[in-house]
């Protein structure tokens, strides 16, 4: 999957779990991934982010620590 699809996808995801209560935003986001993205699209999004993630949402950011 092309990496800006990916990206727009996680940073939708974060978008709307940023709108939830809570302080645990992060692991929610990350436990939305786990839950329905396959592990090449995490393992992707994952090296994209280590390249350079200035295109991640923060909380995207966050998230990946608990993927």
């Amino acid at each position: 999957m092309p990496h800006d699809k990916l990206i727009r996808m996680a940073n939708q995801i974060a978008s709307f779990f940023a709108t939830q209560p809570g302080a645990d935003q992060a692991e929610r986001v990350a436990a939305h991934l786990n839950d329905f993205w396959g592990p090449e699209m995490r393992a992707e999004l994952k090296a994209h982010a280590s390249e350079d993630d200035t295109d991640l949402a923060p909380l995207v950011r966050d998230a990946l620590a608990y993927i």
